[in-house]
């Protein structure tokens, strides 16, 4: 199998993911979302980017200020978004899901407040837009329709920035996404922690987990590349 790297939150530090790249030459780089780069993304990966394929979701605080959500959303990379569809990376089928559950919108278990993006911006009062749409802060939110797209495809990974269950602050939904996906693997950024699920978990799930802690990589075996605690100079 070609080598995929998942990447954690890198929040801006990308000097670890170009020497990983540049030491191992994998295939393909999936972001876990938090990306926050300070520039377009496309610059900020420029010495890797005729090294391997790159490929991302987004997380709660790509979309903090304009420039975060303009470096990614808007950078030459942008259709390299994952996020509510499944793309072949290296001859895998990965699924992506970017954001998170916000209860202004959808907690899982509990019933969601608006179906839709379309939705909530219907009832949004036009105060509120950005720049004529959804408010920035909910385009990292997660809405059902984002998991319904996902419903009728098939993939072999899924990569999302919330955790499934077998995180302490993880979904259920993320559980039966996998599962209904038939994903064998699912990675999660998010929680900046660096998380060993048993085996007990993945019988549970029917898939197995994987947690990518902050500026950590994991290969597409769940693999650990690159290890880092929270506060480490990098």
């Amino acid at each position: 199998m070609n080598r995929i790297f998942f990447c954690g939150d890198p929040h801006g530090r990308f000097v670890h993911i170009i020497e990983a790249v540049l030491a191992h030459r994998p295939a393909a780089i999936v972001l876990l979302g938090d990306v926050q780069t300070p520039e377009p993304l496309e610059v900020a990966l420029r010495p890797i980017l005729d090294r391997t394929e790159v490929w991302w979701i987004h997380g709660n605080h790509d979309t903090d200020s304009d420039a975060d959500y303009d470096n990614l959303f808007g950078s030459a990379l942008a259709d390299h978004n994952l996020h509510g569809r499944v793309v072949e990376v290296a001859g895998v089928r990965i699924a992506g899901l970017g954001g998170i559950f916000r209860g202004q919108v959808w907690t899982p278990p509990y019933q969601p407040r608006y179906p839709s993006a379309e939705a909530f911006l219907a009832q949004c009062g036009k105060g509120n837009r950005w720049r004529g749409g959804l408010p920035r802060k909910h385009r990292s939110s997660i809405f059902p329709s984002d998991c319904k797209a996902l419903l009728q495809e098939k993939a072999d990974v899924l990569v999302s920035h919330e955790a499934p269950s077998c995180h302490s602050h993880g979904f259920r939904a993320i559980d039966e996404l996998a599962f209904s996906l038939g994903t064998r693997m699912a990675y999660h950024g998010h929680h900046h922690e660096h998380v060993e699920y048993g085996e007990d978990e993945a019988q549970r799930l029917g898939f197995r987990p994987f947690s990518v802690g902050y500026c950590a990589i994991r290969d597409e075996l769940g693999n650990i590349v690159r290890t880092t605690n929270v506060g480490e100079d990098l």
